[in-house]
């Protein structure tokens, strides 16, 4: 054989890797940034449920005035972070919690409970709150796919040289949320 084909064979194998190598964590960067639109569009839909909710609520149950105060800042901080990570995530699982707290409260007006409204608005919050637990599963997937993309060997050297990083995982940072609930069925 000629040398110079031999020559080329052993130096196609390392960029035939390279290349491959480059465009998987393209691809699993690529596939993070989409799973973070999809939490991003279902926050959205929640930051935008929220003042028609603030609004049934404070309709009838005008003391709770503190809370729903809270929830409305909560709102107005988290639509001003745009950028994904632990402060954002911080922000959404506040606000998560606040959201909890008035949903609880609303317990002690009947006619608010019964309200037509208010059942559709909770109805789509729930719904809502659902998809944001499905975007972030799906999201933190991608991320663990990218994370490990990038600090494997060899391919850290790849993505190293090319600028790819670690992403955070949206994960709960209240050690509340990750509780396991009790219940009792006991009068």
């Amino acid at each position: 054989m000629d040398p110079i084909l031999i020559l080329a064979a052993v130096m196609a194998v390392p960029l035939l890797w390279l290349l491959v190598t480059y465009n998987r964590l393209v691809r699993y960067r690529n596939h993070c940034g989409e799973a973070w639109s999809d939490i991003d569009t279902e926050l959205k839909r929640r930051h935008d449920l929220i003042p028609n909710l603030v609004a049934t609520v404070r309709g009838y149950a005008a003391h709770e005035r503190g809370l729903l105060e809270e929830v409305t800042r909560l709102r107005s901080e988290c639509m001003a972070e745009t950028a994904p990570g632990p402060r954002l995530a911080g922000l959404e699982n506040r606000l998560t919690d606040a959201l909890g707290r008035l949903m609880v409260r609303v317990e002690a007006y009947p006619d608010l409970k019964a309200s037509g409204q208010f059942l559709s608005l909770q109805h789509e919050l729930v719904m809502t709150e659902d998809r944001i637990q499905a975007a972030r599963r799906f999201f933190n997937g991608n991320v663990r796919e990218l994370n490990n993309a990038v600090e494997s060997f060899p391919t850290n050297l790849v993505a190293g040289g090319f600028g790819f990083s670690r992403r955070d995982f949206f994960e709960l940072s209240d050690v509340r949320e990750r509780a396991t609930p009790s219940v009792s069925l006991e009068r």
